[in-house]
């Protein structure tokens, strides 16, 4: 017999993975980054930029998609 606490962590870790796959499964900016925040106009990090398709620092990008939510 199966306890009760070893199911609810079972059904929580398969959510927490098929939200992990969901969320590595979406689109990707693509293309050449920004060297300018399009919204601040702050610098992009290089190490930002070198993900390619960069357009936001990361305080803009998270303002960004908390907005979309």
């Amino acid at each position: 017999m199966t306890c009760s606490f070893d199911r609810a962590q079972d059904l929580e870790q398969r959510q927490r993975d098929q939200a992990i796959t969901a969320a590595l499964a979406g689109v990707r900016p693509a293309g050449p980054s920004l060297t300018h925040c399009e919204d601040c106009d702050r610098p992009i990090p290089e190490a930002r930029r070198a993900l390619g398709g960069m357009t936001r620092c990361v305080p803009c990008q998270t303002t960004f998609e908390g907005a979309r939510r």
